[in-house]
């Protein structure tokens, strides 16, 4: 694999299109100051995602845009392709499922466009691509992320500057590690999603199970059912006739007591017109409190009738218990018998406590209700004793509202019967419905049937209990359509038995990555231990080679970091940040210079700090090799002697990696094979020529 071009097109002073082809190990740029020669490293740096636009010399994305001139006009957009031999098929990309594929192309081209609201777009090959894409597929070819391998002008100490963890990473990138940490993030997101997953489908499987179960025991009842379905539907039969019959009764006599009251109401209303004088505010009080008292009284005579119904359907059930108890007593040694008969006596004992209460309700409800008689006696004496201290005109007007009180209490009355015969006849209906449900529509024939008498009160009531024992009884035998439980009863095992392989999947992928994370953090914490080793190694050599002797090496230190922590409380929903001291591995400098003793590399000057970085990076290129270099004036503090030197090193370095150079150094175009010229044109743009190393070295000058 290797660099072949490099095409420019509005890019900062390159407006433009502009190719740069590198067909040479090393290539040199060469121009005056000005002419946009680094212009060309930051479009390498661009392409390969740079994202801090300040290291590009820019504030925002629409710097790097060609902004016009005198004689060109301004452009909409920036962009850079970079193009690399893939013959060998050295590029890879990580699909969705980790796996690595490794590109098809012969050659691969990567764009990046830039425009003025800053937006950037991303391209492989003539596809749109992710950021995060780009730098996974350079890390395969070991061009990282944190650009050691593209000293830009000015940057010769960077490597200086770093702190020991990003020194660290650093090295890490160099020696090729980065698609390792790549491959680790990846992972930790994938067995995120897995823990989320297992806990997902071990929930759904604690869901089903209920279910499940329930379906077992339903299959197994519906043998028992069809025949209790059919003497549950004549039952209903009687039952629902006479029901309907007592309604229709019911409801003709409450609207004639509603129209004669209307008709005294309304005759009464016309003789009060009559009188002049209004009721006193405080008679009006009372009179109130009394029809308040009287609907709290008639609530409470529904409440009652409520309750008592409540009270049959619980001694209804009662009865059939204590039967279960009786039968399930003949048989004193069946140990599933004795099992359920435990179950059934515990049921009556809570059935017979139904009834305790419901009696003790309708005894409360009767206390209340002589209250509320007493209360409305005292009201009336009090009403009667203002009436008599009033003169005696008022008598009759008295008298006219207290019989209008009158009739407007039984109107209440008759309004609370209308609502329990609302209530009723609802309940009629959600009795149907229920039944519908247990026997089928063939519960409608009830309107049918003929009975030969008058529904009696307590033959229906005896009815509404065989009624109920029959429903339990089909309760406990299953209910509902026997082929589609059975149906479902297949799909919710087959379902089960499919979350359970789905649980031993995860639980497989997960441990399957935590290996795979462990093997991985190994291999690096190896790998860099070795690297360092290496580099260190061709460190010295290369630090011995420009100072004329001295040492130079890396250490593996432990600095400490904070890292920050969020508590949640879900409590008292808040959300407290604390800060964690952790230990972390950094990498460190170490220099001694011949003849001169140097403690801090901040006590190295300019040129010795240029030299000691170089001396580093060769020393990082050389142990794993990049495909390619680029370096931006890094020798311009070298004398000659030290140019010749660098000039050596550039040469070793070619071996392995094309090296583009950016200089004014007539030693390092000597090494060039070929030399670009940049200069700006009369149009005010950046214009590339290829001339002699004799004419490079007069722009140079």
């Amino acid at each position: 694999m290797q660099l072949k071009s490099l095409q420019l097109s509005g890019f900062k002073s390159f407006a433009q299109k502009t190719i740069l082809e590198f067909k040479d190990p090393i290539v040199a740029i060469v121009g005056p100051n000005g002419s946009g020669k680094s212009n060309v490293v930051e479009a390498i740096r661009f392409v390969l995602g740079e994202q801090s636009i300040k290291s590009l010399r820019g504030k925002t994305g629409g710097d790097l845009i060609f902004k016009g001139s005198k004689k060109l006009s301004s452009l909409s957009r920036a962009g850079v392709t970079i193009y690399f031999d893939n013959r060998d098929r050295l590029f890879k990309l990580t699909n969705e499922g980790g796996e690595e594929i490794n590109l098809n192309f012969d050659t691969v081209s990567i764009s990046r466009e830039v425009f003025p609201d800053g937006v950037n777009k991303y391209i492989l090959n003539g596809s749109e691509i992710r950021l995060k894409d780009i730098h996974q597929l350079l890390s395969s070819v070991n061009i990282g992320s944190s650009g050691h391998h593209i000293i830009s002008q000015g940057e010769a100490d960077r490597i200086l500057n770093a702190n020991p963890r990003e020194l660290r990473e650093m090295v890490e990138d160099a020696l090729g590690l980065k698609i390792y940490q790549y491959k680790i993030k990846e992972s930790e997101r994938k067995l995120e999603r897995a823990e989320a997953n297992i806990k997902e489908v071990a929930m759904l499987r604690r869901e089903n199970a209920p279910h499940l179960k329930f379906l077992e025991r339903q299959v197994e009842k519906f043998a028992k059912a069809k025949a209790m379905k059919s003497e549950l539907l004549g039952l209903y039969r009687i039952y629902l006739k006479g029901e309907s019959i007592h309604l229709a009764k019911e409801k003709g006599e409450i609207s004639a007591e509603r129209k004669n009251l209307e008709a005294k109401l309304l005759r009464l209303e016309r003789d009060m017109g009559e009188l002049p004088a209004p009721l006193a505010e405080k008679e009006n009080s009372l009179e109130e409190s009394v029809r308040e008292k009287e609907r709290q009284s008639s609530q409470i005579r529904m409440e009652k009738d409520s309750l008592s119904r409540k009270l049959g359907r619980t001694q209804g059930l009662l009865e059939l218990k204590e039967k279960r108890v009786q039968m399930s007593g003949k048989c004193p040694l069946c140990g599933s018998v004795m099992v359920k008969r435990e179950e059934d006596e515990r049921e009556l004992e809570g059935l017979k406590e139904t009834e305790r209460e419901v009696l003790e309700a309708i005894q409360h409800q009767d206390d209340q209700e002589l209250k509320l008689q007493a209360e409305i006696a005292s009201l009336e004496v009090a009403i009667e004793a203002d009436r008599d201290r009033r003169r005696s005109g008022d008598l009759k007007k008295m008298e006219l509202t207290m019989e209008k009180n009158k009739i407007l209490s039984e109107i209440n009355l008759v309004k609370i019967r209308e609502d329990q015969l609302a209530h009723a006849e609802n309940d009629f209906q959600n009795e149907i419905k229920e039944g519908q449900a247990l026997v089928g529509d063939e519960i409608s024939s009830y309107r049918d049937f003929i009975r030969p008498d008058e529904p009696d009160g307590q033959v229906q009531e005896e009815n509404r209990k065989k009624i109920e024992r029959l429903k339990i009884k089909l309760e406990d035998a299953g209910l509902g359509n026997d082929r589609e439980v059975i149906k479902e009863f297949e799909e919710v095992s087959k379902r089960d038995q499919f979350l359970e392989q789905e649980m031993a999947d995860l639980e497989r992928s997960i441990q399957s990555l935590e290996t795979l994370m462990a093997d991985l953090k190994e291999k690096i914490e190896l790998e860099f231990q070795a690297g360092v080793k290496r580099i260190n190694t061709e460190f010295q050599e290369f630090f011995a080679l420009m100072f004329g002797g001295g040492w130079a090496s890396l250490s593996v230190i432990l600095v400490n970091r904070r890292r920050r922590n969020t508590a949640e409380e879900e409590e008292e929903e808040l959300s407290e940040e604390t800060e964690e001291i952790v230990a972390e591995k950094g990498v460190e400098i170490n220099v001694s210079l011949p003849h001169k003793k140097v403690k801090e590399l901040n006590a190295l000057s300019g040129g010795e700090r240029s030299l000691t970085s170089i001396a580093l990076l060769f020393a990082m290129s050389q142990v794993n090799p990049p495909p390619f270099l680029v370096l931006d004036e890094t020798d311009a503090a070298l004398d000659e002697a030290n140019s010749r030197k660098y000039g050596d090193m550039l040469e070793k370095l070619s071996k392995h990696s094309e090296l583009i150079v950016v200089t004014h150094n007539r030693e390092t175009m000597s090494r060039a094979g070929v030399l670009y010229g940049v200069t700006i044109g009369q149009d005010g743009a950046s214009k590339l020529l290829s001339v002699r190393f004799d004419q490079a070295a007069a722009i140079a000058k």
